[in-house]
């Protein structure tokens, strides 16, 4: 019987950077609404020094809505090997815990750094269950990181929380 490999992975779960406010007149359809150009060059800044801790993603999963793609796009330009971005209907608000886990599993068995770029309070509560604490109380600041790893197939309730970073405390 073949034994089955099971490497260890690092997701890396990240709120969007700084957008504009909440404004029906300027953005009838919120997943319009755009970063503000501080937001970008704060969240450039903040992915640059990401980059220096060893966060290299090989694929970044981004919620479909504006601020989540170029937040995304942001950490993928400052990436060496220029990582895929996809798009990933299950990082929407009200993300499916579900759905982004299949996504990561099947991206697991080719990749070893993976990223998730979601919204509040979506990557509070799923970064909670990630660690096994879905009751635990996590708040991730607009441009937050986390870093979960996995040893073995990444799977709810497995992972182990290595750090948790405000954005301000990496762009500013």
């Amino acid at each position: 019987m073949k034994k089955l490999e099971c490497h260890s992975m690092e997701l890396f779960v990240i709120r969007h950077a700084w957008a504009g406010d909440r404004d029906d007149l300027q953005w009838p359809d919120d997943d319009l609404r755009p970063l503000t150009g501080s937001g970008q060059k704060r969240f450039a800044k903040a992915a640059a020094t990401l980059v220096e801790l060893g966060v290299a993603p090989e694929v970044v999963a981004t919620s479909p809505l504006l601020r989540c793609v170029q937040t995304a796009e942001i950490l993928a330009k400052n990436i060496p090997n220029n990582p895929e971005v996809v798009e990933l209907d299950a990082l929407r608000p009200g993300s499916d815990l579900q759905a982004a886990m299949l996504w990561t599993t099947q991206q697991a068995k080719l990749h070893q750094q993976l990223a998730w770029v979601g919204h509040s309070p979506d990557v509070d509560r799923m970064t909670a269950a990630l660690i096994g604490g879905a009751d635990a109380l996590i708040r991730f600041a607009k441009g937050g990181v986390a870093a979960i790893r996995f040893d073995g197939p990444p799977e709810v309730g497995a992972g182990e929380l290595r750090w948790l970073i405000p954005g301000k405390m990496i762009a500013d």
